[in-house]
Formats: C-alpha cells, sequence, structure tokens
C-alpha cells in the first residue's frame, strides 16, 4: 500500500486547512488511519486516528475541537480538516495505515506511512 498526503501550506493563525491522504491500494477500507505530526528537532506524534469502520475516532487533546478526520472508503482517502490553526501545529503531518483496522495512538502499530505534507502556520 502506498499513501500520498496532500493539502499542507502556508496560513495564517487561525485560518483552515484541509489535508488529503490517497491509498494506492482498495484494501485500505479495512485499515485503521492515523494522522501524526513532526515538528522540528522533535519526535513524531500522534494527531488523529480513525478505525477501518470509521466508527471510532480519536484525537490528541492539542487539537479536539478543533480538528476533524474522516474518510471516504469509496475513494481510498483519509481527510484531517484543520481549523482554528495555531503556529503550533506548524508540523510535517504524516498519514499511516494500520492493517489492523484500529484507531491506534501509537507509531508502531502502523504498517504503511505517506511521505508527509509540510504545514506552517504563521502568527
Amino acid at each position: 500500500v502506498q499513501l500520498q498526503a496532500s493539502g499542507g501550506g502556508l496560513v495564517q493563525a487561525g485560518g483552515s486547512l484541509r489535508l488529503s491522504c490517497v491509498a494506492s491500494d482498495g484494501t485500505m477500507n479495512d485499515y485503521g488511519m492515523g494522522w501524526f505530526r513532526q515538528a522540528p528537532g522533535r519526535e513524531r506524534t500522534f494527531v488523529a486516528s480513525i478505525t477501518g469502520t470509521g466508527r471510532t475516532v480519536d484525537y490528541t487533546e492539542d487539537v479536539r475541537g478543533r480538528f476533524t478526520i474522516s474518510r471516504d472508503n469509496a475513494k481510498n482517502t483519509v481527510h484531517l480538516q484543520m481549523n482554528s490553526l495555531k503556529p503550533e501545529d506548524t508540523a510535517v503531518y504524516f498519514c499511516a495505515a494500520d492493517r489492523g483496522g484500529l484507531a491506534s495512538r501509537i507509531l508502531r502499530a502502523y504498517n504503511y506511512w505517506g511521505q508527509g505534507t509540510l504545514v506552517t502556520v504563521s502568527s
């Protein structure tokens, strides 16, 4: 499975961006999907995740209420809608797929990773 993330860019604080992650393989419909981010000089951390069925979602506390993860299995796509962006949201955002179908917060639970898309929020 290959994952292609897109939608990053430069936005002012308070603005919005919508990230997308497209999978090359239709089997991602059964996979749990996650978004992680990595700021310069820092570790990659969990942002949001969604189960294969889409029934369960999870968010890190920093983004809860501002970000929304969703999936369109017909298009092999997962989205991360990011509203009310803050400068501290600046990072490279990665999507990932978990064959187990869960919405894990743990990096090593994911089997496939996209290349990342840069989000820069100016103050």
